[in-house]
C-alpha cells in the first residue's frame, strides 16, 4: 500500500488531487520535457481545459497554470505534442477547434497558477475525440469529428502556430483512436511509409481495427482490416516499438472475458493484420488507453488503475503483469470511474497517470523502464540484441550498442526518411560477445527524424532517431 493505494513495485511520489486545479473530473493526460535542460512536465486535462505540472522533483509538483477550454466544459479533452508544443482537442464542445499552446512559456512562469491563453486555434474542425500525432512527420490526426466522416483529418503542423489541413481518410467510417508511425517493421513494402492504425469504435460486432497508408495525403490508401471475437467498441491502441504486434483495448467488452482483455494482432503482413492471441489481465474491470515503451506495456484500466505487462515474450504469446499502481482503491468494478490514461515517456522513469476521481499522480516504478537504464541483453544462438538509441531525441550526438552472438560483417548506416543515405557509421567485422558502440553525430544534419539501418550475415535491424537542433 501507498497510504489508501494499493501498490505492486510502484511506488507514489505525489498526488495531487481535482481540487488543486478547480475540477471535478479527470481525463486524459501527455508530457513534454524541455529540450534546454531536460525538465519534465505534465499536461493533465480535465473537464475545464488542461493543466501544466512541473514534475522534475517527482515528490514536489508545481502546478503552473491553467489553459481553459475554448467552449465549453467536457470530460472528452485529449493532449498530444510535436515539438515544444501542446496540441488539445475536445469532444461534444461546439466549435472547439484545436488549441495550440507554446510550452515554453513554462519556462517563465513567475507566479503561478496562471491562466493561459492558446496561441494559435486550428479551426478546420469543431469537436473532436482525440488529436494523433506522428512527431517524425510533424502531422496532426484528429479523430471523432464530424469532418471526414468522423475518420482521420489530417493537419499539417510543422509550422505549429500555421496548421494546414492536409486531406481527410473517411472512407471506414468514424475513427475513436489511432497511432500514426514511419513505418520501420517486417512487412518490407511499406517500410519507410506512414501508417495510421485506426481503432474503428461502432458499439457493435462489427468494430475493428483499420490500417491507412498516409504517405501522401491527398490520396491516402486503406491497406489492411484486423477483426477479433466479440467485437463491441474497439478503443485504443500501440504498436510494439518494432511494429511487429498492435495492442488493442476494446473499452466495452466485459461479456467476452472475466477480466480485462487485450488483442495482439501480428502486422507482419499489413494487407492482412491477424489476431496471434488474448492477453487477459488479472482484474475484473474495463481497459482504456495503453502505451507501449521498451518490452512494457502500460495499461490505464479505469478502477484498477495503471497496470505495467512485460510483453518480452511476446513471440511465444506471453505477457506477464509485472506491476500495477491502483489510483482508485473504492473498488474494482465494471465502471468508467478512475485511471483515464498514462505517460511513461519520461527519460527519468517516472510515469504520470490522471485518474478521473483522484487527479494527477507522479509513480516512480521500481524497476528501469527507460532506455537510458537499459541492460543489454545476451542475444541468443545466431541471434543479436541492438538497442534503442540514448538519447533519443538528441542534439548533438546519440549511442546505440550492437552485441552479437557470432562474429560477422556488419554494415551500419543512418538514412534520412526518404532511404537516401547520409552517414555509413560502420563497415566491417564485429566480433562476439561484447557490445559494440555505435555513434551518430549531427553534423551539418537538418533537425528531423532518421533511421538507423544495421545489417549482418543474418539479421537487418532498424531504429528511429529524432534530431533536434
Amino acid at each position: 500500500m501507498a497510504g489508501s493505494f494499493p501498490c505492486n513495485e510502484i511506488n507514489l511520489a505525489s498526488n495531487l488531487p481535482l481540487s488543486t486545479f478547480g475540477s471535478t473530473r479527470g481525463a486524459d493526460i501527455w508530457g513534454w520535457t524541455d529540450p534546454q535542460d531536460g525538465s519534465e512536465y505534465a499536461l493533465a486535462a480535465y473537464q475545464e481545459g488542461v493543466a501544466f505540472v512541473d514534475v522534475t522533483i517527482p515528490d514536489s509538483p508545481e502546478y503552473l497554470g491553467f489553459l481553459p477550454t475554448e467552449t465549453d466544459a467536457t470530460i472528452w479533452r485529449d493532449v498530444k505534442v510535436y515539438q515544444n508544443f501542446a496540441f488539445i482537442v475536445a469532444d461534444f464542445a461546439g466549435s472547439h477547434g484545436m488549441q495550440i499552446f507554446d510550452l515554453t512559456r513554462l519556462r517563465s512562469v513567475t507566479s503561478p497558477p496562471e491562466t493561459f491563453t492558446a496561441d494559435a486555434i486550428y479551426s478546420g474542425v469543431g469537436s473532436a475525440h482525440n488529436v494523433v500525432i506522428n512527431e517524425d512527420s510533424g502531422f496532426a490526426y484528429l479523430v471523432g469529428s464530424s469532418d471526414c466522416s468522423g475518420g482521420l483529418h489530417m493537419v499539417n503542423i510543422q509550422n505549429p502556430t500555421s496548421p494546414v489541413f492536409a486531406g481527410c481518410f473517411g472512407a471506414d467510417g468514424s475513427t475513436h483512436d489511432a497511432q500514426c508511425v514511419t513505418y520501420i517493421g517486417p512487412d518490407t513494402d511499406y517500410v519507410g511509409r506512414e501508417i495510421c492504425v485506426g481503432a474503428q469504435g461502432t458499439l457493435d460486432s462489427s468494430s475493428h481495427i483499420v490500417v491507412v497508408d498516409v504517405t501522401d495525403k491527398a490520396n491516402p490508401a486503406m491497406v489492411g482490416i484486423g477483426t477479433y471475437a466479440d467485437a463491441t467498441y474497439a478503443h485504443q491502441g500501440w504498436f510494439t516499438e518494432d511494429h511487429r504486434y498492435f495492442l488493442l483495448g476494446d473499452e466495452i467488452d466485459d461479456g467476452a472475458s472475466a477480466t480485462t482483455r487485450t488483442m495482439v494482432f501480428d502486422m507482419s503482413d499489413l494487407e492482412n493484420p491477424e489476431l496471434d492471441f488474448y492477453y487477459y489481465g488479472p482484474i475484473e474491470t474495463t481497459d482504456h488507453n495503453l502505451f507501449i515503451r521498451g518490452h512494457y506495456a502500460f495499461m490505464s484500466n479505469y478502477e484498477s488503475g495503471l497496470r505495467i505487462v512485460d510483453i518480452e515474450e511476446i513471440d511465444s504469446g506471453t505477457m506477464t503483469e509485472v506491476a500495477f499502481f491502483d489510483t482508485y482503491p473504492t473498488s474494482d468494478n465494471y465502471l468508467y470511474n478512475g485511471q483515464w490514461s498514462n505517460y511513461p515517456y519520461f527519460e527519468s522513469g517516472n510515469i504520470i497517470v490522471n485518474d478521473r476521481d483522484f487527479g494527477l499522480f507522479v509513480l516512480t516504478p521500481t524497476f528501469p523502464i527507460g532506455t537510458s537504464n537499459e541492460i543489454v541483453e545476451a542475444p541468443g544462438e545466431d541471434g543479436y540484441v541492438l538497442s534503442s538509441a540514448y538519447p533519443n531525441p538528441f542534439a548533438s550526438d546519440t549511442r546505440l550498442t550492437l552485441t552479437l552472438a557470432k562474429t560477422q560483417h556488419v554494415q551500419a548506416e543512418m538514412l534520412d526518411i526518404t532511404g537516401r543515405r547520409v552517414a555509413l557509421l560502420h563497415d566491417g567485422v564485429v566480433r562476439a560477445g561484447a557490445p559494440f558502440l555505435l555513434t551518430l553525430t549531427a553534423a551539418s544534419l537538418p533537425s528531423g527524424l532518421y533511421l538507423v539501418r544495421v545489417r549482418g550475415e543474418h539479421f537487418t535491424a532498424t531504429r528511429r532517431v529524432s534530431l533536434v537542433h
